[in-house]
């Protein structure tokens, strides 16, 4: 498995746990990945950006503009965001969720229409989906990091049961139960080109 991925959301959606899991399923796979966890503010609805790449051998973490095989994003905004990341024909893959930032609630900015349009228009694909309900129907809402990494590894032609497993080998025990029927839902969602 060979591949740069940029991981984009906000505080609090769970970028890092993804990066982590996409950690352990590379080497599940044998190859090398390397993380990188950059951000601006962190807290809880500031923009953060984890870095995954995934060869088999990687020298740095850091994706570089224009070099992203795959934007994972968990909020539209964010994508658009970390689009000039993308490569040439990459893919973006978008919860279609919106989580709005501090100058939208306060109305000092408009959250920007069109966002997808713009995204296709500047990838090779795009696919979209409603991760939140897909976490809600698995039980939570805080699992929608995990709804993505298995909308992923469908979308790259991972198995289920290697997903599954490198998911195991993530989370915690206790937490597992709830992220695989997350990551089921994912993995499950219709992953065609939705743009």
């Amino acid at each position: 498995m060979k591949s740069n991925i940029l991981i984009v959301g906000v505080g609090g959606q769970g970028t890092l746990l993804a990066s982590r899991i996409l950690g352990a399923l590379a080497e599940r796979l044998g190859s090398d990945c390397k993380l990188s966890e950059v951000h601006g503010m962190s807290q809880r609805g500031g923009s953060v950006v984890t870095h995954v790449k995934i060869a088999p051998e990687v020298a740095s973490p850091i994706v570089g503009l224009g070099d992203a095989d795959v934007i994972l994003a968990f909020e539209e905004l964010e994508a658009l965001r970390y689009i000039n990341y993308l490569k040439e024909g990459g893919t973006v893959l978008v919860n279609t969720q919106r989580i709005l930032p501090m100058p939208v609630i306060t109305g000092a900015r408009k959250y920007p229409e069109n966002i997808l349009s713009e995204l296709k228009a500047r990838a090779g694909r795009v696919y979209a989906l409603d991760a939140a309900a897909e976490a809600e129907a698995a039980g939570s809402l805080k699992s929608v990091n995990v709804v993505m990494i298995g909308a992923l590894a469908k979308v790259l032609g991972v198995d289920i049961a290697d997903a599954e497993a490198a998911l195991k080998a993530a989370v915690k025990p206790k937490f597992y139960d709830i992220n695989r029927i997350a990551l089921g839902r994912g993995y499950a969602c219709d992953c065609e080109e939705k743009i």
